[in-house]
């Protein structure tokens, strides 16, 4: 690597909710940004509104993440530029509701690409340079990491496979000073929803958590080392809940609300 490359913060699925929240969040505490999605004009709105903030606009990369050699080719893009990377941010993710058996199964299968396949090969491609700069691995998990998803199976499956993987690497890693940190946010309104083909209907509005707000704790809790970080109050509460109530109850109440969200 070029001993004057310097150092960024590299977020994936930055082109709205969440994604762009945290490019916000991580530009106004001075960090230099690679944001990477599909949508190229949407990236470019959140590059132009944090450089019209007064912050150094962020390097775009139009790339679709779920590719299998997408970890690659943002690792050349960046060697290209003279960039390494400091702090991963892997944020592009999605969910499909419906019975498993039903939803189109490459559409599942290109959700298991990406929420799982390509946060890990992420996740270990950039470990070097992260160890070198003394960074972090911000991986974005979810609530339903705790819970059976009668509806969304893959889904939640997945998201229990990122806060397992986030756990064992922050304890692998943290003796070479690299900080991995999973957060597992409650109901976020964003476009996940519409992608997923659900609404929030019948969640009380205090359990809601702004993209903002997650974006918050995020960052605070990366930068303090944290194993996991839950924004909001009531979240909290659930991996208590999950674990003392029988699974066979927690399937029948998860498979309840999710059909009323619909």
């Amino acid at each position: 690597m070029n001993g004057g490359a310097r150092a960024v913060t590299v977020i994936t699925g930055a082109s709205s909710g969440i994604g762009a929240a945290l490019a916000h969040e991580f530009a106004s505490h001075g960090h230099e940004l690679v944001l990477v999605a599909r949508r190229e004009q949407a990236l470019n709105a959140v590059a132009e509104a944090i450089a019209a903030s007064g912050k150094p606009r962020p390097t775009v990369l139009r790339l679709d993440v779920g590719r299998i050699d997408a970890a690659r080719d943002i690792s050349d893009a960046l060697a290209q530029r003279s960039l390494q990377t400091e702090i991963l941010v892997n944020n592009a993710g999605f969910g499909l509701f419906g019975p498993a058996d039903r939803l189109d199964r490459g559409g599942q299968l290109a959700m298991i690409d990406l929420n799982v396949r390509a946060l890990t090969d992420f996740s270990l491609t950039f470990v070097d340079s992260i160890e070198r700069h003394r960074g972090g691995i911000l991986n974005m998990a979810s609530i339903a990491a705790f819970l059976p998803g009668p509806q969304m199976a893959v889904y939640y499956a997945s998201k229990a496979y990122v806060l397992s993987l986030s756990d064992a690497l922050h304890y692998e890693l943290k003796p070479r000073g690299v900080r991995v940190t999973a957060v597992c946010p409650g109901p976020v309104p964003t476009e996940f929803q519409a992608r997923a083909g659900l609404t929030l209907s019948g969640i009380p509005e205090f359990a809601f958590v702004s993209p903002e707000a997650v974006a918050k704790e995020a960052y605070r809790g990366l930068k303090e080392g944290k194993r996991l970080v839950m924004p909001g109050a009531t979240t909290k509460a659930v991996p208590w809940i999950a674990r003392f109530t029988p699974q066979s109850v927690a399937l029948k109440l998860l498979s309840i609300r999710q059909k009323s969200a619909t």
